[in-house]
């Protein structure tokens, strides 16, 4: 077996479902790297760059927090949302991630930690993967 199937889907919709070679996920854990026939396993997975190689062509996109299965042959990873990097509005990620960064350096008394750092980390995540055009 040289491929599998890999699927990311979001709520809204199915966002990759083709053959690849070879993938790496960003693990609560750690990154993950897949290739055909690995081992069964199912795994949160954090805001950051998912990349997946296609027909021998390296594909990014930056995903939320969310999901991973592995099975035999498939991999499918439910996030929360998905972006390629042409979806991605480069000013804005700036913003969301400034705006990430100010609350994390000046907490308030009622500040979500946990929702603060995932902001930042999929802020950081959609600068690096639209920045890798």
């Amino acid at each position: 077996m040289t491929t599998f199937l890999l699927e990311v889907a979001t709520p809204e919709k199915l966002v990759v479902r083709n053959d690849a070679s070879e993938a790496q996920i960003p693990g609560s854990e750690g990154m993950l790297g897949i290739l055909p026939g690995h081992a069964p396993l199912i795994s949160e997975i954090e805001a950051g760059e998912l990349t997946y190689t296609m027909n021998g062509t390296r594909h990014v996109l930056a995903i939320a927090k969310g999901w991973v299965e592995v099975t035999a042959n498939k991999v499918r990873v439910l996030v929360d949302s998905c972006e390629a990097p042409d979806q991605i509005d480069l000013s804005r990620a700036e913003i969301a991630l400034k705006r990430a960064n100010e609350r994390l350096l000046s907490p308030k008394q009622d500040l979500d930690l946990a929702r603060a750092l995932n902001a930042a980390k999929r802020a950081q995540a959609r600068l690096a993967v639209a920045r890798n055009k």
